[in-house]
């Protein structure tokens, strides 16, 4: 934990932050904080800053927060993601947070297990705890914003482009012709679509491409959802800024 994210509910009318959950005992066991030691801090969805110990026992510690004007910039790449089997997609939480994710959709897929929907992975207080996990990991304060789809079709003829309107959208594929590099992404907003590990079938190809997806490959290597989502992401992260 590089970040003690906090909410409006662990403030105090006074101002001051109490902390008596897991990131308490963070601070007291892992960082060993004693009065007076300065911590990193940030609000969710807000600006970071620094957080002072004020007191602190087997209970509570007491914050006394400064943050920035400004809040970070919020992330530039969207994924579009056919719903991955659920003990990949609980692993795949934290990391897409950490990665700088904005939007995650997970979709319905021809190849995708109709059992798959049917998690408790998908329930929002799961999901939302492993989301900050993973913005503490990597000093960030925007929670990705999570929507579920279970028909694709009427989610891309009716939805897609209102959504993810002004979008660069890429789409994963080995038998695109193109490489990332191909693409012009220095002041882009970026849709990455990634699909189930069977594939897309040519049906849902035909659909994405006509909704303005540009295929793109990482090479002949066939990746698991998990490995493509965090190669991905990753590089695209470095290309967008």
């Amino acid at each position: 934990m590089n970040l003690i994210l906090l909410q409006p509910d662990d403030f105090r009318d006074d101002g001051l932050a109490v902390l008596s959950d897991g990131r308490a005992r963070h601070i007291r066991k892992v960082l060993k904080a004693e009065p007076g030691k300065t911590l990193r801090i940030g609000l969710l969805n807000g600006p970071l800053g620094t957080g002072t110990v004020l007191a602190i026992d087997k209970h509570e510690v007491c914050l006394q927060c400064v943050v920035e004007e400004k809040s970070p910039p919020k992330p530039r790449i969207d994924l579009l993601l056919a719903m991955p089997r659920p003990k990949v997609m609980k692993r795949l939480w934290a990391q897409l947070a950490a990665l700088g994710v904005g939007r995650i959709v997970l979709v319905n897929a021809d190849k995708v297990e109709r059992y798959y929907f049917d998690t408790h992975v998908l329930e929002p207080d799961f999901y939302n705890a492993r989301l900050i996990e993973g913005l503490q990991q990597a000093r960030c304060t925007h929670l990705p914003e999570v929507l579920v789809r279970h028909r694709f079709k009427p989610f891309v003829e009716d939805e897609l482009d209102g959504m993810f309107s002004g979008h660069l959208k890429l789409l994963a594929d080995p038998a695109g012709e193109k490489r990332i590099a191909d693409f012009d992404l220095d002041d882009a907003r970026v849709l990455l679509a990634i699909g189930p590990e069977g594939g897309w079938t040519p049906y849902e190809l035909d659909k994405l491409s006509e909704h303005d997806f540009r295929l793109f490959s990482m090479g002949g290597r066939i990746l698991r959802t998990d490995t493509a989502c965090v190669a991905m992401v990753s590089l695209i992260g470095q290309m967008v800024g």
